[in-house]
């Protein structure tokens, strides 16, 4: 039988694994009602498309991060080139740029009407005219230079760990570079890179911003359109249980073509493999260059420009608020997500037998949950809850008898917590882990209670890992626009839904100071996580 001291920790897991699981239910249960009108209309004009338009952008985006991700890995962490040494850490800025914030950067700077096509026209001539930027090969290209960093920086890190004797060893027995990379290397990275490219596609279905951007049909589009044009929250239920379901594909079909494969545990070596000279080193700087400028330097050039000449006019009482309460629901974000996964840290440690473990995973399951798919959800339990329950408890004490759960801010917590509860768990389950069990036992014999353990002891020592998963929360809530704009309560606007509303009306210049706040706010995890990554790999 558990321990008394084991057995206090299963109603905290089980309360957050229900939790989780809730959304999950709700999606399932709400299969029971279908309106015919709704889905036939839907079955008949956008289906065909939504179906074919998520696969074209998951394939287009999975081999385009794998192509981008895989090459820039390859060349800054084995090979020697101008600039390596600070494109290594420079290719992860990216990561600080929301893909909606990218979106409208590029359809502003390469629409017809935009400086770059308006300057070259000029140059030469009226008749020039590039490539349509609103089309699926742009929204495709916007959101690769956006997710190659997960694939870049897991194959980074694969690549570091192989060793330099296993390359030299293939080099002995008769393998150029090329084929030593084939055959040796990309085998040996494939679990990194497939977990890299199973984020990047989830975040592909996910991502609602940059698609709306385009104008460009998916199943998070047609989610709100479902909820928002139709006012049917069961028909949008339905529809986010099918991009559920794609997601489930994806992190499926991620384990099992990972296999029995382990990634290697060789120690990371300090120096390059290969010294790059010539026309192959310009090529090298030249390329991993290009990534860069496209996906960081023009952007944040273009939103300092468009910030100049509108944005700086809009810096008002107004903004002042969308300032406040993008900062409140953050902070408080951050508070309660930490401190639930601070909670599951200390179960699994406390209590490390399989049930704990199944429902500390299932704790963690909501990343995997796109935040249109939460909000959904959510929202169509509490409408439940409102409707079976406070509604009538309300009435029968004399109260308004009015819905208190639907549209709160409670419901948008709940969102938060669930998304990115796993983004908080790593880091404490890493910074627990590195505690060694002869510290609180050596407190405990000099008469220590659990709550002076806690305070005296864990918490000094896990402050550097607390701090690092409240401000990875606090910045992945301030950037997170789905389950933002479909659940935030009435005047509860912030800076991801005011770049939504701008970029909605095409005000490019209006919408770069929130996007500007949203992607300097976004380095500060990104440094964080350079810094991380440096003292892993030296």
């Amino acid at each position: 039988m558990p321990h008394p001291v084991q057995r206090r920790w299963y109603p905290i897991v089980l309360a957050v694994a229900v939790l989780v699981l809730m959304p999950l239910s709700v999606l399932l249960l709400s299969w029971h009602e279908v309106d015919q009108q709704i889905w036939s209309h839907l079955w008949q004009t956008q289906m065909a498309r939504l179906i074919g338009n998520t696969l074209t952008l998951v394939i287009g985006v999975g081999v385009g991060v794998t192509l981008l991700g895989v090459s820039l890995a390859w060349l800054t962490s084995l090979c020697e080139f101008p600039g390596r040494r600070w494109l290594d850490w420079a290719l992860m800025l990216p990561f600080a740029i929301p893909a909606y914030v990218l979106a409208f950067v590029f359809v502003g700077l390469l629409d017809f009407a935009g400086p770059l096509q308006t300057l070259l026209r000029e140059w030469f001539g009226s008749g020039l005219r590039l490539p349509r930027v609103r089309s699926t090969g742009g929204v495709i290209i916007v959101l690769v230079l956006v997710f190659y960093p997960y694939v870049y920086l897991l194959a980074r890190g694969a690549f570091l760990a192989q060793g330099k004797g296993l390359m030299e060893a293939a080099r002995v027995l008769g393998q150029s570079p090329w084929q030593a990379f084939w055959r040796v290397a990309l085998p040996m990275a494939r679990p990194a890179i497939g977990a890299g490219l199973a984020l990047a596609i989830m975040e592909t279905l996910a991502d609602f911003g940059a698609v709306s951007v385009f104008n460009f049909d998916t199943f998070t589009t047609a989610i709100y359109k479902t909820w928002y044009s139709f006012y049917s929250l069961t028909s949008a239920t339905q529809l986010a249980s099918l991009l559920l379901l794609a997601v489930a594909l994806v992190l499926y079909g991620e384990r099992r073509a990972r296999g029995a494969a382990r990634p290697a545990n060789e120690r990371p070596r300090g120096k390059a493999l290969y010294h790059l000279h010539g026309w192959k080193a310009f090529a090298a700087s030249a390329w991993c260059g290009l990534v860069f400028a496209c996906a960081f330097v023009i952007p944040l050039l273009q939103l300092l420009a468009w910030f100049w000449q509108r944005g700086r006019f809009d810096l008002d009482e107004r903004y002042a608020g969308l300032i406040l309460h993008t900062l409140y629901l953050g902070g408080m974000a951050a508070l309660i997500t930490v401190s639930v996964a601070m909670l599951l840290a200390f179960a699994r440690r406390q209590a490390p037998n399989r049930g704990v473990r199944f429902g500390v995973a299932l704790g963690n399951l909501g990343y995997a949950l796109p935040g249109s798919v939460l909000a959904v959800a959510i929202m169509l339990a509490f409408s439940f809850l409102d409707r079976e329950l406070v509604i009538p408890l309300s009435t029968a004490l004399g109260g308004a008898g009015k819905p208190l759960l639907l549209g709160s801010l409670a419901a948008l917590l709940v969102a938060y917590l669930i998304r990115f509860m796993a983004v908080a768990f790593g880091p404490l389950e890493t910074s627990l882990a590195r505690i060694r069990p002869s510290l609180p036992e050596a407190s405990r014999s000099l008469g220590v209670g659990s709550f002076g353990l806690f305070f005296r002891v864990y918490l000094p020592l896990l402050l550097p890992g607390t701090l690092s998963a409240a401000l990875l929360v606090f910045v992945d809530v301030l950037k997170e626009m789905p389950a933002t704009l479909l659940m935030r309560p009435f005047g509860w606007d912030t800076l991801s839904v005011r770049v939504f509303e701008m970029t909605s009306e095409g005000e490019w210049a209006r919408a770069s100071l929130p996007a500007l706040t949203l992607v300097l706010v976004g380095l500060l995890p990104v440094i964080l996580l350079i810094r991380r990554s440096a003292r892993g790999f030296g």
